[in-house]
């Protein structure tokens, strides 16, 4: 029997952009299929977005009222992405904004009220899917790898470059992940110090030099020690990463020269090291459009693994497109996080309902 889901997904990625919408919908038959139907991208007022960028510094009730504000905002682009478009989806699913995330502490937190949203959007929602992975000693991310797995099993490797770059891929009959690196977070930082709100299409790095005595001290960051199950927040880049390239003396074209190099032979040694004969990689997010980045990576693989890059729409939504995906499967009460992936106790359903009907 076919089961329809119709949803939306809300991503709110690290890189601080803005807030993306997806409608997409979701067929159960002996495997699952997806069509996206609609993505679009709202871009935070700028005091909304300068609060957002800087909420981790908030004190209790700032954060708190933050927390209301934002999810009130999302509620009302939710209303009209769905008036604009004459479309009535079964809920919605967000991913809400990361404040902290330091599952060591058994702490992640993602703002965008849960009932505002859903009082201003006038549909049931689903977020705060990370807490319980993390409550059962997971790193409550990546949770896009069981979309990875259900949605786009054709491919031997996915790769998401938002705000920090993780990969899935299938190992021994199951589904490993792990955040590879920074990424947009500091590619974003830098590009903005040079005057461009992104480096569009990597031309700013293309311009640069690589500097060989950074490109020395970023390989040797004490994240890449780690071993197993892990994950990067946005505290830890700007702790073990961010001091050891915000450097007065250094030019922003050759940080972020040196940058593209350093990502791409982290990127294509995790990739390298497990990659069968013949492998086929997605590369979806913002950083897929930097073309000077890929042609980077695309130079360090080995012979026998392709990388594919999708039509924009995926690029672009696939984060939210998952989302919308882990909504569907909270309600149907399946596993939507991945111990093998997250390290938790046990594979996991995680979620909060809001205005469902009981």
């Amino acid at each position: 029997m076919t089961a329809t889901y119709p949803m939306i997904g809300l991503m709110s990625g690290t890189s601080g952009d803005g807030l993306d919408i997806v409608f997409a919908t979701f067929e159960s038959n002996k495997g699952w299929t997806f069509e996206l139907v609609y993505g679009e991208t709202i871009p935070f007022p700028s005091d909304l977005g300068n609060d957002l960028s800087l909420c981790h510094l908030f004190n209790g009730e700032d954060l708190a009222l933050l927390d209301i504000r934002f999810g009130q905002w999302m509620g009302k682009q939710v209303a009209d992405f769905c008036d604009r478009n004459g479309i009535k989806p079964l809920a919605v699913a967000s991913h809400g904004h990361t404040v902290f995330h330091q599952p060591d502490k058994h702490l992640t937190l993602q703002i965008g009220n849960g009932w505002a949203l859903h009082t201003f959007c006038h549909l049931p929602v689903i977020n705060d899917f990370r807490s319980l992975d993390v409550q059962l000693g997971g790193q409550g991310a990546p949770l896009v790898p069981i979309g990875d797995k259900l949605l786009f099993p054709s491919y031997d490797y996915c790769l998401n470059l938002g705000g920090i770059a993780n990969i899935s891929m299938e190992r021994d009959n199951q589904r490993i992940a792990f955040d590879v690196c920074p990424f947009n977070l500091l590619f974003n930082y830098f590009a903005k110090k040079a005057g461009k709100p992104y480096d569009d299409g990597g031309n700013l790095a293309r311009s640069g030099s690589v500097i060989p005595h950074l490109l020395d001290d970023l390989s040797h960051a004490s994240y890449y020690t780690l071993k197993g199950a892990k994950s990067l927040g946005r505290e830890d880049v700007e702790k073990g990463f961010l001091p050891l390239v915000d450097l007065p003396e250094l030019n922003h074209r050759d940080i972020l020269a040196t940058l593209s190099e350093h990502f791409a032979t982290i990127i294509a040694t995790s990739i390298n090291e497990t990659s069968p004969k013949k492998a086929l990689l997605l590369a979806t997010g913002g950083g897929a459009f930097n073309t000077f980045f890929l042609e980077k990576l695309a130079s360090k693989l080995d012979g026998g693994t392709t990388l594919s890059v999708p039509e924009e729409t995926i690029i672009a939504y696939k984060e939210g497109l998952v989302f919308a995906f882990l909504g569907v499967l909270r309600l149907r009460n399946e596993v939507n996080s991945l111990a093998s992936v997250s390290g938790a106790s046990r594979d996991n359903c995680g979620g909060t309902l809001y205005g469902f009907e009981i």
